[in-house]
């Protein structure tokens, strides 16, 4: 089977850009590390700098199976994940030492090997790990095959409109698989890839953009939502040709006037679902049919198929680049379950062969009895109030909606809700904080809302 290198080698127009020297690599000019010995497991603290993108390509073409982490990861969460799996070598610019492993140098490029091989059994498909939370240091992750990998990055090229003369900035984290993806799919089929670690909602970037000329850029939800408080639609990108969002739900009047946008300017916005479980992408909305689809993941990927659970309304998902399960521990390494089959733990329904997410089957609330999909809410929020909001349900006896916007009337905010939802307005309770916590993954961290309100908010 053809690997992910290869596809890579193959495109005589790919470029790295070092953003902090703007010298240009080829991929066979990418220093590398030679990581000798038997197949083991490599833990890779990698951004998205050029010495970090030439250790994935080098893992990449290894025989070692590579769990993808971040840099900035909490030391203490570094040294319980380590501890736990044993990792052969370790690549981490943030460490000058690792109690265990010897320091190497290669090409300029550092790494930590273990002064003792814990012998590990680890399947042939399992490829790459990828961390299911990337700023606790949880010790679940998904295993990932090559297949895998090569099939999201095809699937990916055969609907983006990437091309050889693109300039394209690697503005979300590798170690995130929607960040992977950019850099997997622009690899084998685009130009230059400009490496940097820089913030689409910093000033840096922007200058870049006119000064690179980038063609594309990718963002989750949040990214858009502050996008759109600083004027992007008022502006414009002249070379731009495209731009994508996952990750998370957009609200839909923010992908009509995003769209709505690329239309005027003859460029594409795409809409996109995915989960780590199918190594990134599982559908895409085709941007001609946005204004007439607002809401809609649209259509499965290239060699994918969805379907809907019928008694749970659950949305599944088939195809080869779903995950071969999790690993929790060392052990889960030997495995590698090839079932094809994702249980996305999504609600959907499907229209004209177009699908639309309508909640989480954990983002259900029981509030006195009364079940709330806080999806829906959320929806609703945005849709008829125009407020940005997020919602939790409290001890099955309050609707939590988190908003950051100083001038909300919140008793007036409590009405509107109570008798949309024909909830007693006892049940609503709406929260005034300053932001609202992200993951890593720019995603909203519901998990700290409630802690944050159970310490502070319940007592006000």
């Amino acid at each position: 089977m053809i690997t992910l290198y290869q596809l890579a080698s193959g495109n005589n127009s790919l470029r790295y850009i070092d953003d902090a020297t703007e010298q240009a690599y080829a991929l066979k000019d990418l220093p590398g590390l030679s990581l000798v010995g038997e197949r083991s497991l490599v833990f890779a603290y990698l951004d998205n700098t050029l010495p970090s993108i030439a250790v994935f390509w080098t893992l990449m073409r290894s025989k070692h199976c590579v769990a993808l982490l971040a840099p900035e990861l909490n030391l203490h969460f570094k040294d319980e994940l380590e501890a736990l799996y044993k990792p052969q070598f370790i690549v981490d610019r943030k460490r000058a030492e690792v109690a265990g492993y010897g320091a190497e140098q290669e090409n300029g490029l550092g790494y930590f090997k273990s002064d003792e091989v814990t012998p590990v059994v680890i399947h042939p498909e399992v490829k790459l790990l990828i961390s299911t939370s990337g700023t606790t240091g949880s010790p679940k992750f998904v295993k990932l095959s090559e297949q895998n990998l090569v099939a999201n990055a095809l699937s990916i090229c055969d609907y983006l409109p990437i091309q050889r003369e693109d300039v394209t900035p690697l503005n979300l984290p590798i170690y995130y698989s929607y960040g992977l993806s950019v850099l997997t799919s622009n690899s084998i089929k685009g130009g230059k890839i400009i490496c940097s670690n820089d913030d689409l909602l910093k000033k840096d970037f922007w200058e870049k953009f006119a000064r690179y000329g980038y063609t594309s850029f990718a963002g989750v939800p949040f990214v858009y939502e502050m996008l759109e408080r600083i004027g992007f639609t008022k502006k414009e990108y002249p070379s731009l040709r495209y731009f994508t969002q996952a990750g998370g739900k957009l609200q839909d009047p923010l992908v009509r006037k995003y769209a709505e946008y690329a239309i005027g300017r003859s460029v594409r916005f795409y809409v996109m679902y995915g989960q780590t479980e199918a190594t990134a992408r599982m559908s895409y909305l085709p941007p001609e049919r946005t204004l007439e689809r607002i809401g809609s993941i649209g259509k499965p990927i290239k060699d994918g198929r969805f379907i809907i659970d019928e008694e749970t309304s659950e949305l599944c998902y088939k195809g080869p680049n779903v995950f071969g399960g999790y690993v929790t521990g060392p052990t889960e390494l030997a495995s590698y379950e090839r079932t094809g089959l994702l249980r996305t733990g999504d609600l959907a329904r499907e229209e004209d062969g177009f699908y639309y997410i309508t909640g989480r089957l954990k983002r259900m609330a029981k509030i006195f009895g009364n079940r709330v999909n806080l999806d829906e809410v959320e929806s609703l929020l945005a849709k008829e109030l125009h407020v940005q909001g997020r919602c939790v349900g409290y001890e099955d006896k309050q609707l939590l909606i988190f908003v950051t916007d100083d001038q909300l009337d919140l008793r007036k905010l409590a009405q509107d809700i109570s008798g949309a939802l024909t909830l007693h307005i006892t049940a609503i309770k709406p929260v005034k904080v300053e932001e609202i916590p992200l993951t890593v993954n720019g995603k909203v961290n519901y998990t700290a809302l409630i802690d944050q309100y159970a310490t502070v908010g319940s007592a006000g």
